[in-house]
C-alpha cells in the first residue's frame, strides 16, 4: 500500500497518509479527501514516500489514510463550507463580545467533514471559554475545538506577502518555527531598525536563521577582534570583519586603519572567538526575542 506526504487544514500540518488504490497513483498538488484524527478533510498531495523516506520524517508526523481523489461534489460541498465559515466567524465575535472575554479571534476552521469547529484566538494568558464553548456548539451544532496560538502562528493564517515580494515562508513550507535572535541580525551586519528586520508577524524574520550557519562557519575561518597581526612589514590589530569577502579591518600601529584580505595576513598571537562575544550575544541565543510590537496581520 502506497503512502503520500500531504498537507492539510488551515495550519497547513503534514502527515504519511496511506492509499489503497495502488492502480491509481496520486499526482504531486492533487487533491485528495483524507481520514485524520479531526476527521475528513481536504488535502493536496506533496509526494509519494518510500521506506527509505520515512527515516526523514520526525517520529511524531500525523498519519491516516486517503479516502478518494476530490471529486466535483466534493469541491462544491468545500466552497458551501468556506462560504459560510465567514458568517460562523461573525457569530463568534458576537459571542466573545457577549460574554466579555479578553481573547483576539484570528480564523475559525469548519473540518470538511463537519465532525468540529476549530477556533483560533490569541490572548494574553488562560481564558475561562467553557461557556463561550457551549454557546458555539449549541449554535452550529457540531463540536468546538479552541486553540491558542502566537503571533507567528497568525502569520502563518493570515499574512501573504513579505517584503522580498514573496509569500510569506510560514505560509508556504514551514512547519515548525526556527527560534531567531538579534545575533544572526548582527553577525550578517543586517540593519538593527526593528521596523526593517520583522516579519509579518512582528517578529525578527525567519529568513535571518537561513544563511546563519554559513555566516558562522566562516567566521570561524577568520582570526578573532584583537589577533595580533603583521602585515606587510607592520604590526596591527584585528578590529573588524567583512565576513563573505573573507577580509579583516586592521588598525596598524600609526592608528590607520586598512581593509585586506586574510590570506594576505600573518597571525602573531590569535584569541578564541569565544572571548569576544558580549553577554547580550549570548542572551540572544536562548530563543526567539521579538524587537518590538508589530501590528497584528
Amino acid at each position: 500500500m502506497p503512502n503520500y506526504l500531504i498537507r492539510f487544514g488551515t495550519m497547513r500540518c503534514h502527515g504519511i497518509f496511506s492509499w489503497s488504490n495502488t492502480r491509481q497513483p496520486l499526482r504531486r498538488e492533487e487533491y485528495v479527501i483524507v481520514r485524520s484524527d479531526r476527521g475528513l478533510e481536504i488535502a493536496q498531495v506533496l509526494c509519494q514516500v518510500t521506506e527509505k523516506d520515512k527515516d526523514q520524517f520526525p517520529p511524531n508526523i500525523v498519519h491516516g489514510t486517503i479516502v478518494r481523489q476530490m471529486t466535483n461534489d466534493d469541491a462544491n460541498e468545500y466552497n458551501r463550507i468556506h462560504y459560510h465559515e465567514t458568517e460562523e466567524f461573525q457569530t463568534c465575535l458576537r459571542c466573545i463580545a457577549k460574554l466579555g472575554l479578553n481573547m483576539h479571534l484570528v480564523d475559525i476552521e469548519h473540518i470538511f467533514g463537519g465532525e468540529r469547529i476549530v477556533v483560533y484566538y490569541l490572548a494574553d494568558g488562560r481564558i475561562d471559554f467553557r461557556e463561550l464553548v457551549k454557546v458555539l456548539a449549541t449554535e452550529f451544532q457540531t463540536r468546538i475545538e479552541m486553540r491558542q496560538i502566537g503571533v507567528r502562528d497568525e502569520a502563518k493564517l493570515l499574512a501573504d506577502y513579505g517584503d522580498c515580494g514573496k509569500e510569506c515562508c510560514c505560509n508556504t513550507y514551514l512547519t515548525i518555527m526556527p527560534p531567531v535572535s538579534m545575533k544572526m541580525a548582527k553577525l550578517q551586519k543586517a540593519t538593527l531598525d526593528p521596523s526593517k528586520i520583522s516579519g509579518r508577524c512582528g517578529r525578527l524574520k525567519c529568513c535571518l536563521r537561513y544563511e546563519f550557519p554559513v555566516y558562522e562557519e566562516l567566521l570561524e575561518k577568520l582570526p578573532p577582534l584583537g589577533t595580533k597581526i603583521r602585515h606587510e612589514d607592520a604590526i596591527g590589530h584585528v578590529v573588524g570583519y567583512e565576513i563573505l569577502a573573507q577580509q579583516v579591518y586592521v588598525e596598524m600601529e600609526d592608528h590607520l586603519h586598512k581593509l585586506v584580505n586574510v590570506s594576505e595576513i600573518e597571525i602573531l598571537e590569535k584569541r578564541p572567538h569565544s572571548q569576544h562575544r558580549s553577554k547580550s550575544d549570548k542572551d540572544e541565543e536562548s530563543g526567539d526575542i521579538p524587537p518590538h510590537k508589530g501590528k497584528k496581520s
